[in-house]
């Protein structure tokens, strides 16, 4: 009986296993399938580096919103991963119980909000405060690089987390032997010693930034045109499939089908690039 408990398990596994990598193959599929043979047509050089995108002109040019979703990451990157690291850091090593227990539960409450909650909280929040302070109409790269920094921060923060909790004491308890204050103990041991687990946090975070499209739609200003500025609007690769799908039709659809595979592609190339990273470090 026994014996058959661990095939039936081991079949599940199989099965379980089979069943995600068959989902990843069929949606390669069809992207590719639909989309490559629209990039043919349209021109790989028109396609890929084109700067207008005017689909009543049958012209599709995505080189702005190429753009805008590589500025607007790189945005979310900057103002995310640096405080949900140290805010990882702080919860694990530095946090008082009690103070923990109220963070914790609003950090995994961060995680439970809907997108379009925080793209409301944007418009009615963050972007009238860049108006204010920087003029135009808030709605920008800027504004949607804050708000994206601030949806990324409970996954960076809770798989960060994890992955210094996993770190043995006996790193720590070796670095304070040896004369180091706690402070140094934990940036310079306990903290190297997780970079793997961190690193992953990160890609996690990186991957929700890109592929974000209702808050990204709410406060970024939807422009398809070349980015001019921090402050200025733009539109990044999922609003613009996301905006214009449910009315396009022939070459426009298969357009932003190949707009998918661009995003695949760019998604693909950051998880191979981090995993490059994590390997060199080690």
């Amino acid at each position: 009986m026994k014996h058959i408990k661990e095939k039936g398990a081991e079949l599940v596994f199989l099965i379980s296993a089979l069943a995600s990598i068959l989902a990843v193959a069929m949606i390669c599929i069809f992207l590719f399938a639909n989309g490559v043979p629209a990039i043919g047509k349209i021109g790989i050089f028109k396609f890929l580096a084109g700067e207008t995108w005017k689909p009543g002109n049958n012209i599709y040019g995505i080189l702005p919103m190429i753009l805008g979703s590589i500025y607007v990451t790189a945005g979310a990157i900057l103002v995310g991963v640096p405080i949900g690291i140290l805010t990882a850091v702080f919860m694990a090593r530095f946090c008082p119980k009690r103070l923990y227990k109220v963070m914790k539960p609003a950090i995994d409450l961060l995680a439970g909000i809907p997108s379009v909650v925080y793209g409301f909280f944007g418009l009615v929040v963050i972007v009238p405060v860049m108006s204010d302070l920087f003029g135009g109409s808030g709605k920008s790269i800027a504004t949607a690089s804050v708000l994206l920094g601030i949806m990324i921060l409970p996954t960076i923060i809770g798989v960060s987390e994890s992955a210094i909790n996993a770190v043995p004491d006996s790193y720590y308890e070796g670095a304070l032997a040896l004369g180091a204050s706690h402070e140094r103990s934990v940036f310079f041991a306990t903290l190297p010693a997780a970079k793997s687990g961190i690193l992953a946090g990160v890609i996690l975070g990186v991957g929700r930034a890109i592929g974000e499209t209702m808050a990204v739609i709410m406060v970024a200003g939807n422009q398809p045109r070349m980015p001019k500025g921090i402050f200025q609007g733009v539109r990044t690769l999922t609003a613009n499939i996301v905006m214009e799908m449910g009315y396009a039709t022939d070459l426009h659809r298969e357009a932003l089908i190949a707009t998918a595979v661009v995003l695949f592609v760019f998604i693909l190339l950051i998880n191979l690039s981090f995993s490059v990273l994590n390997r060199r470090a080690e």
